[in-house]
């Protein structure tokens, strides 16, 4: 999640910051920056990534319109949420400002309290969407250490499952990138369908990056539900080939030395970890030694796991 960094509020009449945002921040520690000039307003966006920006949209006029326009259409500046605040409901001005790219527009039409909800439930939008993989729609790194940190401190006995694609890249040699999505968006669905499906709201299910994926379970549960996604990944991703190399089982692709070798289709390799209480000392710690089990799954023919049951 990204971390909080102040609100701009900006003002080209240099008004007051709303009662209802004043009520909202109240107890976030979240200090409130009046600005007056859109240029000063999207060198600070730029620079810091505040955690919300309201324009005053009454006497911010075209150019609040253009500001935000422009935040909106530059994808490093664009998960920064964007409120628009106005004293009169009018339905013309609404929806210059949502064409424009803005994320909410408050109007008296909502009484104070339920401006004050959007306003929480925009700024939980926005951390949600930024703690995800954009391609997966799983949680990311972040929310990925911050629950194995989370299950740390409860003391849990939990296992780190480190998941990866093998023979990944020759697929993507042999059809496209594109092809080569599908297969990490199919991995991506069976890890999701199959914790769900098992464990409900006892697994979780995050995406590092590319075919790294990552999966927390009880102890006891990790090595059935490794079962569940090797057997049901080699079950799909035959679909994703060609009719010609389904016949024969094998694709045709080079090797890193450029080669034309032979090579099976692409499987799934697990690396299952315990985590008791104690044995490591942080997330990253044990996500890494979970990875680093992978490798030995990674040895053994087809889709596996290898699971370390060391406990120190």
């Amino acid at each position: 999640m990204r971390s909080r960094q102040a609100i701009l509020f900006f003002s080209p009449a240099g008004r007051s910051v709303p009662d209802f945002v004043t009520t909202w921040v109240n107890g976030k520690g979240l200090p409130v920056v009046v600005v007056q000039q859109p240029a000063v307003v999207a060198e600070r966006v730029l620079r810091a990534l505040p955690t919300l920006v309201i324009v005053d949209a009454d006497s911010a006029g075209a150019e609040g319109l253009e500001l935000c326009a422009r935040l909106k259409g530059d994808p490093y500046t664009a998960i920064v949420p964007f409120a628009a605040v106005t004293h009169r409901h009018a339905t013309d001005v609404v929806r210059r400002w949502f064409a424009a790219g803005a994320d909410e527009v408050i109007t008296p039409l909502f009484e104070p309290g339920e401006q004050v909800g959007r306003l929480d439930a925009l700024v939980t939008r926005a951390e949600r969407d930024v703690a995800v993989n954009p391609s997966t729609r799983l949680p990311g790194t972040t929310e990925i250490e911050r629950e194995i940190r989370r299950r740390m401190e409860l003391g849990e006995l939990f296992a780190v499952c480190y998941a990866d694609l093998d023979h990944f890249k020759e697929f993507n040699d042999r059809y496209s990138y594109y092809d080569g999505d599908r297969v990490i968006y199919l991995l991506s669905r069976i890890l999701h369908d199959v914790v769900t499906g098992m464990l409900g709201r006892r697994g979780f299910v995050g995406h590092i990056g590319g075919d790294d994926f990552v999966v927390l379970a009880r102890t006891d549960e990790a090595e059935a539900l490794a079962e569940g996604i090797t057997r049901r990944f080699d079950d799909g991703i035959r679909a994703l080939y060609d009719g010609v190399d389904r016949a024969r089982g094998w694709i045709e692709a080079h090797d890193r030395r450029g080669k034309l070798r032979h090579f099976p289709f692409a499987t799934v390799s697990i690396g299952i970890v315990n985590v008791p209480p104690g044995r490591f000392d942080g997330a990253t710690a044990a996500a890494r030694a979970a990875a680093e089990v992978k490798e030995v799954a990674k040895r053994q023919p087809g889709s596996a796991w290898a699971v370390d049951r060391r406990k120190s």
